[in-house]
């Protein structure tokens, strides 16, 4: 099992009670964030802490994430997992994801479900202290943590010989930027199997909300109360799949009805832990600007809340307004091949 380094951002009295409690981190480097240039951090096993007070980020955070942001292959080979814990109600998911899109983009890998928050009351543990029957909302988080841990410890890239690759799309094949992206990446990927399933027509209705324990009984067959297509071929499909690849239009800085109608009815399977294991991938297209608010709802919806891993650099971004005009973007035929080559190496086993 591989050492621990943990990278610290930020002082919480509460957080590192913690820290000193958990026997995992016996033994664990500690570097502070400020320290970072110091340190070679490529190939290691990561667990980002994170401080936020009531004014939410501050000067070390920003300062951190523009080092990813200006080193961007620092974190080659690395695989990471992040605690934040907060003073107020506020700014933890939003620290997370920026954090962790950052990360992501200067090289570092992420396995599924790689953040515990902690917001200042601690209600957001409320829902995992029930399911767990656990006394009090300081030992969910004790648990929750314990349980990052051991995911961060055992993440291991499973590769096959013959990928199974499932795209998703909502767009017009005869306008859309996106899909034709999307397409320019896939025929570059002779070697998977490729399932691409359109989400258009409102064939996808979205998630009514069921109770846990109604959502619970159909998870347990891979299915959902309100049936439909969602049922019938798009669980199939993602359940056969080793990873995703979503196309996504940037609509009004958020991905499509049909896509964020898809990613919540895939909450039964998050409920029966059944999206371990599968990747996830996009390729996100804005008519003006706004790419990397989508990257983050994707990573923050897919990875951080429904289990989904998060290679290193997931994510192609570009701006393309008129259709036709991605595909004459410059260096995009390099940026693609690229960004297939990086898929093929994170999920084909080498002969």
């Amino acid at each position: 099992m591989q050492t621990l380094t943990i990278l610290s951002c930020g002082h919480s009295d509460r957080l590192e009670r913690l820290l000193g409690e958990l026997p995992a981190l016996n033994g664990a480097a500690r570097i502070d964030a400020a320290e970072i240039e110091q340190y070679d951090l490529r190939g290691r096993r990561l667990l980002f802490t994170v401080a936020v007070d009531v004014f939410g980020e501050d000067a070390a955070l920003c300062a951190l994430i523009r080092y990813f942001r200006s080193h961007t292959d620092c974190l080659h080979g690395a695989t990471a997992a992040v605690i934040v814990d907060g003073a107020t109600e506020l700014d933890t998911k939003d620290v997370a994801r920026r954090l962790v899109f950052a990360a992501n983009m200067a090289g570092c890998a992420f396995p599924g479900k790689p953040l515990v928050e902690a917001t200042g009351s601690l209600q957001n543990l409320s829902v995992l202290q029930r399911k767990n029957g656990l006394p009090s909302l300081d030992e969910t988080y004790r648990f929750a943590v314990s349980a990052l841990l051991e995911r961060l410890q055992s993440e291991q890239p499973i590769k096959k010989e013959r990928p199974k690759l499932l795209v998703l799309h909502a767009s017009d094949r005869e306008t859309s930027n996106t899909l034709a992206l999307g397409e320019l990446v896939t025929r570059q990927l002779p070697d998977f199997e490729i399932e691409t399933i359109s989400l258009r027509n409102g064939t996808i209705h979205d998630c009514r909300g069921c109770s846990y324990k109604v959502c619970s009984h159909f998870a347990a067959q891979s299915s959902c109360f309100y049936g439909g297509t969602m049922v019938d071929e798009v669980i199939p499909a993602v359940l056969n799949a080793d990873a995703l690849l979503l196309l996504c239009p940037n609509y009004n800085d958020a991905v499509g009805a049909n896509v964020m109608a898809f990613i919540n009815r895939l909450t039964g399977l998050t409920v029966s832990n059944a999206l371990y294991g599968r990747s996830l991938y996009a390729i996100v297209v804005s008519g003006y600007s706004g790419g990397d608010l989508v990257a983050q709802q994707l990573l923050g919806a897919l990875c951080l809340n429904k289990a989904l891993s998060l290679p290193p650099r997931f994510c192609l971004i570009k701006t393309a307004n008129d259709p036709g005009t991605a595909l004459k973007l410059p260096d995009v035929a390099a940026q693609t091949q690229a960004f297939a080559a990086a898929m093929r190496a994170g999920l084909k086993e080498q002969s």
